[in-house]
């Protein structure tokens, strides 16, 4: 069942703007368009992003008033922090006695380097005491008079007592200076580390806030009344003032569109999600339907950036091929993008006519060992597209698709050099190649534990066809390539939901303030627009830190797909079964509710305990939890109380590390509630009942619980 009712996804990139519709309620794709981003246009990005919005809708056969949700993501503050345009920064140090000699040295951060030879532009001043004005008000003059454009205020242990920096703050934003108060961006503690965050925020904020007002004056204006969204970079949208307060949230939010429409779209519960361009491939860890968030390292040091965890590989679908002698020694980094070269394989046979292989140095600090071609058209380059069209790795319809016969012209010559037929030489290629990515991945896998019995390979970008299929292939892993993968970012966009990290460092947390810190985050994607009744709210708690964090997600309307995509019985068996490398006849189900089903099989083993391995399956047939060796439970939400109660108690492991309560989650309607971050069985047991809240007495509740080791 479609809708009228449309979904619009924008992906401001350094040269193209691309914009997709998606119906609100299918969720399908249903038009998609690419206009040039408008960088020197007078109203900057935003003219590109209200062209794109136009064409969009002409095409599609929709108005302004359709659209109930329009979210768009933006390269520009990363551009602005690589490209060294920033604002001029006037910090301002609080305290006295040792507290003010601590802030004092944060005025060395004007030796930050942005690139290469070109520092931080900031001036400090000093404030013993923030209740004094005439004091606030000199070190105002003093900074703006070093040609301040922004102001941050910074305070030890601001967390706790912000009065100082709220004080300071006042003041300058009486004067009209954009300001960032230290303790408004995190709530850690690590005074050079939040400050210097605070710093990186401040310094894009004035073109940050230039080109929010631009976006909403422009939208506003094209007849859209749905709320504006930016995508920020742990996979998230946050809303449009939320931008205004921290745009450092935009910075690294390219790759995490990407994953964003892998989640949503491709439904990944477990794997690596791979967005392939031209010159680099971008590879991301999705676990447990999650994908893997770290703090970011900015200007090459540390910050409380929650970042998505991706990692780049100078691989991709326009990578040149390195040959010495007989032999392919490797591929990239240098892409024919970069050399300026058309790729060999999308040339006419009359073109590739007389090819011989030629080596190379593209640029001039380039090795001179990059084969190409020359040929009656002219030079072209051997590429890893090439090579995965020659195989036949490129599905039909696909971005990277060429003719097959124009592939294995392409790669003739390289085969004569090599002693070798074509599909050997391509595969010499692609392996060369994909040795890079495999690396990468590999480790990735390793860091996050993933399960490679479960781990999916997902690719996404216009290249994703050059790398996910032959690494699949290599690897034993399962892949495939993301459908509409040309566009899976602009389509993460669309599809993303509003999110809210809260952090708090709270030695020996119990449970009041952990469903403190969880209601704080919870609140916060409401004040943003989410639908309170579809609020999911993750809860950790790290005892080696102290740090209590709570991840809340929502989206602006509660989401009901069409039913007709929906998996029968038979088809959930068969993912489950194939999930758990088991014969259906072996697999049981041992719960469900209306969203979900829960499957389970036996594995014996000799001189140990015997495993109960665990899906969790939706109504589409997708594997949505993995659980190696797990416990079910059935209960309804007036009687789960008690019965978690029970269950937690049996579960829960002593050793020498301490009371570990199990890893529990719960499936409640349509969600999976995951309470694993909480090791203490107390507040465990209150972050479930705090799930149960306004719910049914009578709504049947799942228990998934996992013993620790």
């Amino acid at each position: 069942m479609n809708t009228h009712r449309i979904r619009v996804g924008i992906d401001v990139g350094g040269t193209f703007t691309d914009a997709v519709a998606v119906d609100a309620t299918s969720l399908d794709l249903l038009g998609q368009v690419k206009v040039p981003t408008s960088h020197h246009h007078e109203d900057g990005v935003a003219h590109g992003i209200v062209e794109a919005l136009g064409r969009l809708l002409e095409q599609t056969g929709h108005t302004p008033e359709d659209v109930t949700f329009l979210a768009h993501g933006t390269t520009q503050a990363t551009n602005a922090l690589l490209e060294g345009d920033v604002a001029t920064v006037g910090l301002i140090g609080v305290g006295t006695g040792p507290g003010g000699a601590l802030t004092r040295r944060l005025a060395a951060f004007r030796n930050l380097e942005l690139t290469p030879g070109k520092r931080l532009p900031l001036a400090y001043a000093h404030v013993d005491d923030p209740d004094d004005p005439a004091a606030v008000a000199a070190a105002l003059d003093a900074v703006t008079r070093e040609g301040a454009q922004v102001v941050v205020a910074s305070q030890p242990f601001s967390v706790d007592r912000p009065e100082g920096e709220d004080a300071v703050a006042a003041a300058a934003r009486a004067r009209g200076l954009p300001t960032t108060a230290a303790h408004e961006i995190t709530s850690l503690y690590g005074l050079h580390k939040r400050t210097r965050t605070a710093v990186v925020n401040a310094a894009i904020l004035p073109r940050m806030l230039a080109t929010a007002d631009l976006v909403d004056a422009s939208i506003t204006k094209a007849g859209v009344s749905a709320p504006l969204m930016v995508m920020r970079c742990d996979g998230g949208v946050m809303s449009l003032d939320e931008m205004r307060r921290r745009p450092l949230l935009t910075v690294l939010s390219g790759p995490a569109a990407g994953v964003a429409g892998a989640l949503m779209q491709e439904r990944v519960s477990e794997g690596l999600f791979l967005e392939t361009g031209g010159t680099s491939t971008d590879i991301s860890v999705v676990r447990r339907g999650k994908v893997a968030v770290r703090h970011a390292t900015m200007l090459g040091r540390p910050s409380y950036l929650s970042a998505l965890d991706v990692r780049t590989v100078g691989v991709g679908g326009g990578s040149m091929v390195r040959v010495d002698g007989r032999k392919v020694v490797g591929v990239g980094p240098r892409s024919a993008h970069i050399a300026g070269l058309p790729y060999a394989c999308f040339a006419e046979p009359e073109e590739l006519r007389d090819a011989r292989l030629t080596l190379i140095r593209p640029m001039a600090d380039d090795p001179a060992d990059y084969a190409v071609l020359d040929a009656a058209g002219g030079r072209y380059a051997i590429t890893m597209t090439c090579a995965a069209n020659a195989l036949g790795r490129v599905p039909e319809g696909d971005f990277a698709r060429c003719d097959p016969a124009a592939a294995e012209a392409a790669l003739a010559p390289l085969a004569a050099v090599l002693g070798t037929d074509v599909a050997t030489a391509a595969a010499r290629l692609l392996d060369a190649g994909t040795d890079q990515v495999r690396a990468v991945a590999e480790e990735m896998m390793r860091d996050y534990r993933l399960d490679k019995d479960t781990a999916l390979l997902v690719g996404g970008g216009g290249g994703a066809a050059t790398v996910t299929p032959h690494l699949a292939a290599v690897t034993g892993l399962p892949g495939r390539i993301a459908r509409h993968n040309e566009v899976i970012s602009p389509i993460g966009v669309a599809l993303a939901l509003i999110r809210e990290q809260v952090e708090r460092i709270v030695p020996g947390a119990g449970q009041e303030q952990i469903l403190a810190v969880r209601a704080e985050a919870e609140a916060a994607v409401i004040a943003q627009g989410a639908a309170a009744e579809g609020v999911e709210v993750e809860v950790t708690v790290d005892p080696q830190t102290h740090t209590v964090r709570a991840v809340a997600t929502g989206a602006t309307e509660l989401r009901t797909q069409d039913r007709a995509h929906r998996a029968g019985e038979a088809d959930r068996l068969r993912a489950a079964a194939e999930s758990l490398h088991a014969d259906p006849a072996a697999v049981r189900v041992l719960a469900g509710t209306p969203a979900h089903t829960v499957y389970g099989t036996e594995v014996h083993r000799r001189f140990r305990a015997d495993r109960h391995p665990v899906r969790v399956v939706d109504a589409d047939g997708v594997v949505r939890l993995h659980a190696p060796d797990a416990r079910v439970a059935e209960t309804t939400v007036g009687q789960a109380p008690e019965t978690l109660a029970r269950l937690v108690k049996e579960a829960t492991s002593y050793g020498d590390g301490g009371v570990r309560a199990p890893a529990l989650r719960l499936l409640l309607g349509s969600r999976i509630a995951d309470l694993s971050g909480v090791l203490d069985p107390d507040p465990l047991l209150a972050l479930a009942r705090s799930e149960l809240r306004a719910r049914a007495a009578d709504e049947p509740v799942v228990a998934v619980v996992e013993v620790r080791a």
